[in-house]
């Protein structure tokens, strides 16, 4: 039952972290800034999204 509970709470955590794990991946500018909104407000759902489309959103070179 522990295992199960430690599997679980790593699979969670790996879902949870997604957004950032996505914007390092793709070598965002602003990976740090999409890490700490995925950590204070990723809580929300809300936050969460916001983080996961900022990660996702395409960068524009000026």
């Amino acid at each position: 039952m522990r295992l199960f509970f430690a599997v679980l709470i790593t699979i969670l955590s790996l879902f949870y972290f997604l957004p950032f794990a996505i914007a390092f991946h793709r070598k965002r500018a602003n990976t740090g800034a999409i890490f700490a909104l995925n950590l204070f407000l990723g809580w929300s759902l809300i936050g969460w999204v916001v983080a996961l489309v900022w990660a996702l959103k395409d960068e524009q070179i000026i």
